[in-house]
């Protein structure tokens, strides 16, 4: 109690005086007369027209003037507005100045941000301050940070509602040069809601904020901060992420999940920062088949644009398939090819060696040749069969290949013998690689070494399509490499060995670069690698680090090795073409170091997100005062007569001290404490029940099952919010055994293996909810594979063995549920695929509305999102906008069991519009 009353200060404090008026109104109201005795005496009418000449006012009761008093105090304190813990913001005698950062870091405090915001806007509105507001990001359109205005608290707040984090660095430069601009009157109170990142012009617009008067920079906690994904590179086992954060002292563990195209979750790979580290390396070991199948990898629980690194086909580890030699070409020779092939093209693939028909059955995206292999009839056959269906093939030449007069699976026809470029009887040297690689070629864009030299190779005949099928050629214009497309797929011949025998090249960088744009080639990728290239944005990243469509500002980018993009509202990050040629634009490798606000002047207050807490206590002082005086005019009434006698005066004293206490226990109960909290449990159950729509779920005893129902209804109850009329509160968890269930329009029921059928009690209380009007929602959550089918059957028919079950039929089209919101025709949640039933039309009767819905798609998992606000649970196969789909299931779940046959009365409104035409 003494630490509530050192919180405890006034707003308007010189109202006190009028406490000092309290012994006057003592002496006034102790001068009210008593009421007067009724006795019956019949001898009183001999008194009649006698009149004293002396009138001597009693005083009133002690007790009754203590009340009026107290009531008068009351008053008097409420109008000075008490407030326990009271936070001093707005000072000064100017506006209330809000510079906020929107950057790409502003994303993981975003919450944290608008409540301090919105708390410092409404202590504003009690001030009655204008509000001058500013961002330092630029716009959504591209235009620079702009100036709006002196506003009104009100209006600042609508624009800070309305605000996003932007996937692009903030311009401080330019939000400088608009705080240079201002001549505002007065001290300002200035809040910056920094990301507490330094940059360009951080410290001259901490300088030139602090002249306006007092400042305060918000700056982000540990784990509000961001955290930088930069994009993969290869490693032996899978894919390496490099993580940045800023320097800290603390220890921070962090988990990177990889995320497929339909937003399944495929794997998850922890991360720990230890003590004043500042990156961490995190590597997924994902067999090949699920690491092709990853387009995003991002931060759990940490929202924005740099916590996403995007994956396009590029980073796709293809099935590479090697064939053997020999039972015995183990590829450890360094005289065998293998081992060149081998060393080269580990780190960009899964790596397989055999022979033929093994690497076929294993399903290879490349398969390379030695010139050591000899291939049978029946496999050059099956490799044909298997190159026409997209499977690439790379042969290399060498003494066996140059035997040959029709050399099968080659692009182009061969000359029988080799071409000697050098030795010690030929008057030609060995010959290097042409200046540059054709621009139609795969290979276009790399470097080409000084140092590669071909001491012999297989020549192909000249012919009117060589030109078009060379990839590679020498200094003398001699194709070196060539390829052909066959189907889908494509040949391609390196018209020299593939180790050191012929020529050097395969000692030499170039060798990896070239098997590597090869690679690439694979599992539908087009020739274009890295060669500058002009995509249009397909879907952007957003400010919290999610897919979205692009804007009317993003356009076209000539991607190019040599000059990275600038990340801005006319490049967002994102995917870029399309599918066939899709290119990752990522944020993180345009952020450089990471710096604090180290450089900010001392004398800069620095405060964390969130304001204290403060309560305002005018509002349960006048309750209580206007009970008092409630209490006061009932005893008055008594007192002179005006109400039946309570009896003797004592108990009126009794009564009028009990209605005293009464009146103080009520108001005190409304008084705020900073403890304070609100819990839903079996005993409290039904008085939280009656706020608002609360939608309940029946607690199955499996935890993570419940922990989803709770987790889905409270991100249904946001989307209900957000788009309907139903003010939906928390979601309540339900015991059937103990818990009152009547308060619920809908419970959501998900079925489970280990649940115990209900007992005659509980199937009492859920057979007459449902007589009453309520609605149960039964999921059996079955994954539409297996025999899923049958055991989750089996599930709901023992929970419902003791139930008054309707007879159930499949939604049909046209049902109030396909349009009691949305119109829909499908209701997809986790999974797709599976049925609604319901009760048949002319059936139901409560208001048309089916006493039970028996659905299989696991909705809560599709509804649920964590503290965050992002989705828990991947949407198996349509991705976010199946989720979307769910979400409007959920809407038109809510509404039917709502509204009833409102939405089924509307058929009728053509015809009463003809009535009332005619």
């Amino acid at each position: 109690m003494s630490a509530l009353l050192q919180t405890l200060t006034f707003v308007y404090p010189w109202l006190l005086v009028a406490l000092l008026s309290l012994p006057v109104l003592w002496w006034l109201l102790r001068v009210l007369p008593p009421a007067p005795k009724l006795i019956a005496f019949p001898a009183i009418r001999l008194l009649f027209g006698l009149e004293s000449e002396q009138r001597t006012p009693d005083k009133a009761p002690w007790w009754l003037v203590l009340l009026r008093l107290l009531t008068a105090a009351l008053i008097i304190l409420a109008l000075s507005q008490p407030v326990i813990n009271p936070r001093t913001t707005v000072t000064g005698s100017g506006p209330l100045v809000l510079v906020i950062d929107d950057g790409w870091a502003a994303a993981p405090d975003w919450r944290a941000r608008m409540e301090t915001l919105t708390e410092l806007l409404q202590d504003a509105r009690r001030e009655d301050r204008p509000v001058r507001l500013l961002t330092t990001a630029p716009g959504f359109d591209g235009t620079p940070p702009q100036d709006r205005g002196s506003l009104r608290p009100e209006d600042a707040r609508a624009i800070v509602d309305a605000l996003q984090p932007k996937p692009w660095p903030t311009d401080r430069p330019a939000a400088l040069a608009i705080v240079q601009g201002w001549n505002l009157e007065g001290a300002t109170s200035t809040f910056w809601a920094s990301d507490g990142l330094n940059g360009p012009g951080t410290e001259e617009l901490a300088e030139t904020l602090q002249r306006l008067g007092s400042l305060t920079v918000f700056e982000p906690n540990q784990i509000q901060r961001p955290i930088i994904v930069e994009p993969p590179s290869p490693s032996s086992l899978g894919f390496e992420f490099t993580l940045r954060r800023l320097d800290s002292a603390a220890e921070e563990r962090v988990d990177l999940l990889a995320i497929g195209a339909d937003g399944r979750i495929i794997g998850r790979s922890p991360g720990l920062f230890g003590a004043s580290e500042t990156e961490v390396k995190v590597e997924f070991n994902l067999p090949i088949e699920l690491r092709n199948d990853i387009t995003q990898v991002r931060l759990e629980r940490r929202l924005g644009a740099a916590s996403v690194a995007l994956l396009d086909t590029r980073w796709a580890r293809r099935p590479i398939g090697l064939v053997a030699a020999n039972e015995l070409d183990s590829g450890l020779s360094l005289l065998s090819e293998s081992f060149y092939i081998r060393r080269a093209l580990e780190p960009f693939g899964s790596f397989s060696q055999g022979p033929v028909d093994t690497l076929l059955k294993a399903g290879q995206s490349i398969i390379l040749i030695p010139d050591s292999a000899v291939l049978s009839d029946t496999e050059v056959v099956a490799l044909e069969e298997w190159s026409s269906e997209g499977g690439i093939l790379v042969r290399f030449a060498g003494s066996n290949l140059a035997q040959h007069d029709n050399a099968p699976l080659v692009p182009v026809e061969l000359r029988k013998g080799g071409r000697a470029l050098g030795g010690a009887m030929l008057w030609t040297k060995p010959l290097g690689l042409a200046a540059r690689f054709p621009q139609e070629s795969p290979f276009a864009g790399l470097d080409v070494p000084d140092d590669v030299v071909v001491k012999q190779q297989v020549l192909a005949e000249p012919g009117p399509n060589l030109d078009s099928k060379t990839w590679a050629r020498l200094s003398d214009g001699t194709p070196l490499i060539t390829a052909e497309s066959k189907g889908k797929g494509w040949l391609v011949l390196f018209h020299t060995t593939a180790n050191a025998e012929w020529s050097n090249m395969t000692l030499s960088g170039v060798f990896v670069s070239l098997l590597e744009r090869i690679v690439q080639l694979g599992q539908g990728q087009s020739g274009a690698s890295d060669a500058p290239v002009r995509l249009s944005p397909d879907k952007i990243l957003n400010g919290l680090g999610r897919l979205d469509d692009p804007s009317s500002a993003a356009i076209a980018i000539d991607f190019s090795a040599d000059e990275p993009v600038t990340i801005d509202a006319r490049h967002p990050p994102g995917f870029y073409g399309i599918s066939g040629e899709k290119r990752a634009l990522n944020l993180g490798p345009a952020i450089g170091p990471l710096t604090g606000f180290e450089s900010l002047p001392a004398s800069i207050n620095k405060a964390p997100y969130g304001l204290e807490e403060q309560f305002d206590l005018k509002p349960p002082l006048l309750l209580i005062a206007l009970l008092l005086l409630i209490a006061d005019a009932a005893v008055t009434l008594v007192l002179r007569g005006f109400a039946p006698r309570i009896g003797k005066p004592k108990h009126a004293t009794a009564t009028t001290t009990s209605l005293l206490a009464v009146c103080l226990l009520a108001g005190l109960s409304l008084v705020p404490t900073p403890s304070s909290a609100q819990t839903i449990d079996g005993a409290n159950l039904s008085l939280d029940a009656l706020q608002g729509t609360v939608l309940a779920y029946v607690i199955t005893g499996d935890e993570e099952i419940d922990r989803t129902s709770q987790a889905g209804l409270t991100g249904l109850a946001a989307i209900l919010n957000q788009r309907t009329a139903v003010e939906a509160s928390q979601p309540v968890g339900v015991d059937l055994t103990r818990d009152e269930i009547a308060f619920f329009p809908l419970l959501y029921w998900p079925v489970t293996a280990t649940q115990p059928p209900p007992n005659a009690v509980v199937a009492d209380k859920l057979n007459r909810f449902m007589a009453t009007g309520g609605t149960i929602f039964l999921d059996t959550r079955e994954q539409p594979v297996g025999g899923a089918s049958v055991r989750m059957t089996n599930n709901l028919r023992r929970l419902s063995v003791r139930l008054d079950l309707p007879p159930l039929t499949n939604v049909p089209p046209g049902h109030v549920l396909t349009k009691s919101f949305y119109l829909m025709q499908e209701f997809p949640g986790r999974w797709n695929g599976g049925a609604v039933w319901v009760e048949p039309d002319g059936e139901a009767s409560n208001d048309g509305v089916s006493r039970m819905i028996v659905g299989t798609n696991d909705w809560a998992a599709a509804w649920a999102i964590d503290e965050l606000g992002q989705p828990i649970y991947p949407t198996v196969p349509g991705g976010e906008r199946q989720r979307e789909l769910a979400y409007r299931f959920g809407v038109n779940l809510v509404m039917y069991t709502l509204t009833g046959n409102y939405k089924a009365d509307q058929v009728h409104v053509p015809a009463i519009l003809e009535r009332l035409g005619q």
